[in-house]
């Protein structure tokens, strides 16, 4: 059986039990590409009756002359050595032909180069070495970071808060009201929005026990415009000391 690549035109010569009916996926060995190779049992055409042959009278045959005996040579005179014959020196052996349509295995897929190993591990190098300047362009160079054009962290925010005095009261379900006021004001000359306002309360180590977040009543404040605000919690935790004050998003 002979298998065309349609892709290069390459030809194979594969052994009919190769590919069992109806067909299966072959591949070129020159190209790599890929196909349905599809195997059709077509019927045998029956084989036509030959005419009985027809006998011919055959002319008469000549008569074969007897056989000439070959003259043997004279032989050597007495006292003479014999000498051998020269051998003929030997033919060299005739090189290899290639053929195009020898049996070889059409299936086997190409070996693969190392390129694609190498690219991929150079690619990994490159994004190791992106993530460890980045790192220490956050942590340890935020001024060098600035000075080449990087922004690292939230941008600070002209608007400010002026908090008033806490209020904790007792309810007469027994429970401790804890309000919160302020003010927001805008000391620059352009329109700002106000982003949501994080509350944290802090114990006497400076740590954070209890936190919320304070929605504005609007959200844009003109150029030196100001807003109050106010807030309030129940049964906050009694270690609490300090309450800071900042906007959602702003570097604390």
């Amino acid at each position: 059986m002979i298998l065309d690549c349609p892709e290069c035109r390459a030809r194979y010569l594969v052994p009919d039990d190769a590919i069992a009916p109806p067909g299966r996926t072959v591949r070129c060995a020159n190209c790599g590409h890929s196909w349905y190779q599809d195997v059709s049992y077509a019927d045998e055409p029956e084989e036509a009756e030959l005419p009985a042959p027809v006998e011919e009278a055959l002319p008469p045959v000549a008569a074969i002359p007897a056989p000439v005996a070959a003259e043997t040579p004279p032989a050597p005179p007495p006292g003479l050595p014999l000498q051998a014959p020269p051998s003929a020196a030997p033919e060299p052996p005739e090189p290899a032909r290639y053929d195009a349509f020898a049996h070889r295995p059409p299936f086997r897929t190409p070996v693969r180069g190392s390129g694609r190993i190498r690219t991929i591990a150079s690619l990994a190098a490159g994004l190791l070495m992106l993530a460890a300047v980045a790192v220490i362009l956050w942590t340890t160079a935020p001024g060098l970071a600035q000075q080449i054009g990087l922004s690292i962290g939230p941008a600070e925010l002209p608007l400010r808060i002026a908090d008033n005095p806490i209020e904790r009261r007792k309810m007469a379900n027994g429970s401790e009201l804890f309000a919160v006021s302020g003010r927001i004001t805008n000391p620059s000359s352009t329109r700002q929005r106000i982003p949501d306002i994080r509350a944290d309360l802090r114990d006497s180590q400076n740590r954070i026990v209890f936190s919320w977040t304070i929605t504005p009543q609007q959200r844009t404040l003109l150029p030196g415009g100001a807003i109050d605000f106010n807030s309030a919690q129940v049964d906050v935790p009694a270690s609490s000391k300090r309450l800071d004050l900042s906007f959602v998003g702003e570097a604390s």
